[in-house]
């Protein structure tokens, strides 16, 4: 006898989708973290310190990003509200760097990427409706 899948772990679903947006978003921040090592040695001027640190602070809450989007499509009620806070918590994040933290212009354009990829995975966690919980075997 099987176990059914989990709406939550269904392809089709939000949280499926905002699991590959994360991705992306992931993705995006470590060849970011690439692009600066390879832009400080062959063109310095493109490479602020501010730079380095958001890229490698993105990068690392990238990761834990992922790892709550795939908990939270596994199912359950706490997976879910973490990644909806986190997505919220970087969204701000993102706008206050965008508005406050001087960076060279791709940073710039990357971070708004970035803010795209997880203002619509952050809409879909949010439309996302748990499924209630099973009913006890009666007996």
């Amino acid at each position: 006898m099987t176990t059914p899948t989990p709406p939550a772990a269904l392809p089709g679903s939000g949280l499926h989708t905002a699991k590959i947006l994360v991705a992306a978003y992931a993705a995006l921040s470590l060849l970011t973290v690439a692009a600066i090592a390879v832009l400080s040695a062959v063109a310095p001027s493109l490479v602020t310190p501010e730079a380095w640190g958001r890229g490698v602070i993105v990068a690392a809450t990238s990761v834990l990003t992922f790892v709550f989007a795939r908990r939270a499509q596994r199912g359950g009620d706490r997976a879910l509200l973490r990644l909806r806070i986190v997505l919220v918590v970087i969204l701000v994040a993102v706008v206050g760097v965008l508005l406050f933290l001087p960076l060279p212009g791709w940073m710039v354009a990357e971070q708004g990427v970035c803010g795209v990829l997880l203002l619509c995975a952050a809409v879909l966690a949010f439309r996302f409706r748990a499924a209630p919980p099973a009913a006890p075997p009666a007996g």
